[in-house]
């Protein structure tokens, strides 16, 4: 079991060589880091929303991260080997962390369509970070075209069509505990999402004896049903995860709801 937080990231990263080094270029890259800075301008200061700049994504990442872990444990193929995509399982979870670390940055454009507006900013920074750790040119663009699918699909209204594209999006949606409304709350965003998030205390990930993934989402009252209804469940029913992941929600010592 895993709690959904900062910290979450380093924990499933660690002895991943590949990954690591692509993580670290990606916290060095000039361009990522302002589009993270951006993306917070435009949503938390301008729209007074949630937080979507570097803890955001980081969170979402591990989280992604984690999901697709349990995933394959459970024997589930890659979906881009088994579409003859590429041949080196471990680069399968590039699509995984990086989807998560560039899903959001079309918010520093604006909130509106940032999910399309995202995948095409993500391309020149996917071509610098895969140069780190891809020589073949081929192999590249067709990591570069997953990830880009990936943030993409984070739209509640697209359908996923891979299982990394699909960790991406429960991934991002697992990101709402009160700490991501903390900040538009205090500056006077006092809407549903704040409210709802806040009324969240933590989300955590573990095996399930049902189906691969069970996710308990906590909260002191049932405003934070709201996140659960109408952010992560239209996002977890367009991805293939949607048959092997169950929800509850908890308040207090009482199971409140439980999904399917």
């Amino acid at each position: 079991m895993v709690v959904v937080n900062a910290k979450l990231l380093d924990q499933v990263l660690a002895g991943k060589e590949l990954l690591i080094r692509v993580y670290q270029a990606a916290e060095s890259d000039t361009e990522l880091q302002t589009l993270w800075f951006m993306s917070n301008v435009m949503a938390v200061n301008r729209l007074k929303y949630n937080d979507h700049g570097p803890i955001h994504a980081k969170i979402a990442a591990g989280a992604a991260l984690y999901l697709y872990n349990l995933l394959r444990l459970n024997g589930l193929e890659s979906t881009l080997v088994k579409d003859g995509v590429i041949e080196n399982e471990e680069y399968a979870w590039l699509i995984p962390l990086l989807g998560g670390l560039l899903h959001d940055i079309g918010n520093s454009i604006h909130r509106d369509m940032h999910e399309k507006l995202g995948a095409l900013l993500a391309k020149p920074i996917l071509d610098r970070l895969l140069d780190v750790i891809i020589d073949d040119e081929r192999t590249k663009v067709k990591i570069r075209q997953e990830v880009m699918h990936a943030v993409h699909c984070t739209s509640s209204d697209v359908e996923c069509l891979t299982i990394e594209a699909g960790c991406v999006k429960v991934g991002d949606g697992l990101d709402m505990a009160e700490g991501r409304a903390r900040v538009p709350y205090k500056l006077g965003g006092i809407t549903i999402h704040s409210i709802s998030a806040l009324s969240i205390d933590r989300v955590e990930i573990q095996p399930s004896d049902k189906r691969p993934i069970r996710i308990n989402v906590y909260m002191n009252e049932k405003a934070g049903l709201f996140q659960v209804d109408n952010v992560l469940m239209p996002k977890l029913k367009t991805t293939p995860l949607r048959d092997y992941v169950e929800v509850y929600v908890i308040v207090g010592d009482t199971y409140l709801k439980s999904y399917p």
